[in-house]
């Protein structure tokens, strides 16, 4: 569209003949980009992907200053709430732990950005994913790690010789700030806690001790009786509200759930679980209204169970709703085998491994999109987190190198 014309303005001096004409146009307007309060405005509202602030800061100077204030970050993370899902973490060939990505180019995380192990002589166990941290042990040392990718700072935290940690223990990372309006996604100078949990010990008791990064020090053991016989199964961890949830034996319904406010361990039941969902997949998730949650999949249906407490403190499980696998979009027409690999924390969203391939499933829109292929089942790790512009990662490369590697 061609531009409007300013109009001139004409001044005369003089009488008759002798008319002298003087045109002044005036000065042209500012860019509104040139006001950097408009400029936060508009850059707020930004997608929270990771490419969109580092584009916005590569425009120039001006930019960059409004794209990498602190305070600006902490508005736009405010405004978007959720972080992004960058990817996920998980093991391949028994050993490695690695990052794949789930977005497109330019959004895609080159995965050499999130690498945790830089000797291939220690054996690690990758146990959770939360808040932009990772949670990995060493078992040759007895020792955990806390890594955070996005910077990539590694705490290393010796366990307590008295908590007996083996490979069946399990355990949890999760962001402690206490400051009112924390988002989490970029969590990463904040404070954090580390829940072990470990079935090593006598007379039928799983035991827990809590770490806290504000004092340094782990907490006194944690104990609690469980049915005789009852086994731990390795899958990640679920935070639901103030507690943490993990799955028992496969076979049974049980729960183990450990309140953070409480310092305390116990045994929940699990749904009514029929014969026929027996040997399904099962997994912990949050219900709609932020209450626990417990799914149920067999090849042709998703039973979605809620756990409702009642005013006398009585607890009972209610048939939230099933799903018919064939109705969800994108999932292959001939389902033989398929088993939940994680659940993606404050979403409606699952790993599924459907044959060979993994998907992510989001429940309410009822889509799915493949994300790759992978022919050993294990576990999926979401990692979601703001990505900020300059951003260092390892120490050495700037995050605004990830326009250029994908």
């Amino acid at each position: 569209r061609p531009r409007a014309r300013p109009r001139s303005r004409i001044h005369a001096t003089g009488e008759g003949a002798g008319v002298i004409c003087r045109v002044s146009i005036p000065a042209a307007l500012a860019s509104p980009f040139e006001d950097d309060d408009l400029l936060r405005e508009i850059l707020l509202r930004l997608p929270p992907q990771p490419s969109s602030l580092l584009r916005a800061s590569a425009v120039c100077k001006q930019w960059r200053c409004a794209a990498t204030d602190p305070k600006f970050l902490h508005r736009f993370r405010t405004h978007h709430r959720k972080p992004p899902l960058l990817g996920v973490f998980h093991v391949r060939n028994r050993d490695d732990i690695v990052f794949t990505p789930i977005l497109d180019a330019p959004d895609r995380i080159p995965p050499r950005r999130f690498d945790l192990i830089s000797s291939t002589e220690v054996v690690l166990l990758l146990l959770d994913c939360r808040h932009g941290r990772v949670l990995l042990i060493n078992v040759g040392r007895d020792e955990a790690i806390v890594s955070t990718p996005i910077t990539g700072e590694q705490r290393l935290l010796p366990i307590p010789s008295e908590f007996k940690f083996t490979d069946d223990a399990n355990g949890a990372v999760l962001c402690a700030a206490s400051d009112h309006g924390h988002v989490h996604g970029s969590c990463h100078s904040s404070p954090f806690k580390v829940v072990l949990i470990s079935d090593v010990g006598e007379d039928n008791r799983f035991f827990a001790c809590v770490y806290s990064s504000e004092t340094g020090v782990w907490s006194d053991i944690i104990s609690t009786a469980v049915p005789p016989e009852t086994f731990f199964a390795d899958t990640p961890g679920m935070l639901v509200g103030n507690a943490l949830y993990w799955l028992m034996d496969f076979m049974t319904d049980d729960i183990l759930e450990f309140d953070l406010d409480q310092q305390s361990l116990a045994v929940i039941k699990g749904p009514p679980i029929t014969d026929d969902f027996r040997h399904a997949s099962h997994w912990i998730v949050q219900a709609e209204d932020g209450a626990v949650g417990f799914a149920i999949l067999t090849c042709s249906h998703l039973q979605m169970w809620q756990r409702i407490i009642n005013f006398h403190g009585v607890a009972t499980w209610v048939l939230w709703k099933t799903i018919d696998m064939h109705t969800i979009r994108g999932l292959p027409p001939q389902i033989d085998m398929i088993r939940i690999a994680g659940c993606i924390e404050d979403t409606d969203g699952l790993f599924l491994f459907v044959g060979h391939d993994v998907y992510m499933v989001q429940l309410n829109s009822m889509q799915s999109r493949k994300l790759f292929e992978n022919r050993g089942y294990t576990y999926y790790h979401s990692f979601k987190s703001f990505y900020p512009p300059g951003t260092t990662i390892a120490g050495a490369c700037d995050a605004a190198e990830m326009l250029h590697d994908t």
